[in-house]
């Protein structure tokens, strides 16, 4: 099947409240239109530098989401461009998107990465952490930014159990925060989880973004 195919058949085993993130990366700008004109408006980029390429070269109606780890000294290229910035996954991120986007001004959209993978090379809070964080009120000084919800990548594994179990995981956190420190944001509502190989268990478990690339591109 070709692009179009792929998209339509992805989004035809989505639920309505679940959106599709086409992930971009590796794709050229002609690739990311072919997408595009079959209907696809969010796609994800984890590059700033390409992100600002591809967006310099594309319709401006496209939501970009920014999926990449995002070092400090980036944000300036990827606050106020980004529809969403995925992969926040420290205190000090939170502080340097918060500062620049006061700058704009701008208020900008973010999800909080969870560490639910057992492999370590995969980055984001500690639960534990981040409910340290929401207890302390950190995560409600921040003006500036729309903390939209969480994010997390479950460990590259044939075990559907243990995948199963890291979702689920990142669910019953994301439900916890949006009872306690996010009870009155109605902003506070994506659960960003899912790829190629493992979306259709995130979205049994409640994922509403999933971020795909092979199954459409490849």
């Amino acid at each position: 099947m070709g692009i179009s195919q792929n998209i339509q058949s992805i989004k035809n085993t989505l639920p309505p409240h679940t959106a599709l993130v086409a992930v971009s990366k590796t794709q050229p700008a002609e690739i990311i239109r072919e997408a595009y004109d079959a209907g696809q408006r969010a796609f994800g980029e984890s590059r700033p530098q390409t992100l600002l390429d591809k967006a310099s070269k594309l319709p401006a109606d496209i939501d970009w989401h920014f999926i990449g780890h995002l070092q400090s000294n980036k944000i300036k290229s990827v606050v106020g461009l980004a529809h969403t910035i995925h992969a926040v996954d420290s205190e000090k991120l939170l502080t340097a998107l918060d500062k620049e986007a006061a700058r704009r001004p701008c208020r900008q959209r973010c999800l909080l990465q969870v560490h639910i993978a057992r492999e370590e090379t995969k980055q984001g809070f500690t639960p534990g952490a981040l409910r340290a964080l929401a207890a302390a009120g950190a995560l409600a000084r921040l003006p500036h930014l729309q903390i939209a919800g969480l994010m997390g990548m479950a460990t590259f594994t044939d075990d559907r159990e243990q995948i199963r179990h890291e979702f689920r995981t990142l669910k019953n956190l994301y439900t916890e925060l949006k009872q306690t420190c996010f009870s009155s944001d109605a902003g506070f509502c994506e659960l960003s989880m899912g790829m190629s190989s493992d979306y259709a268990i995130a979205v049994e478990e409640g994922s509403t973004i999933v971020r795909i690339g092979s199954a459409i591109f490849s």
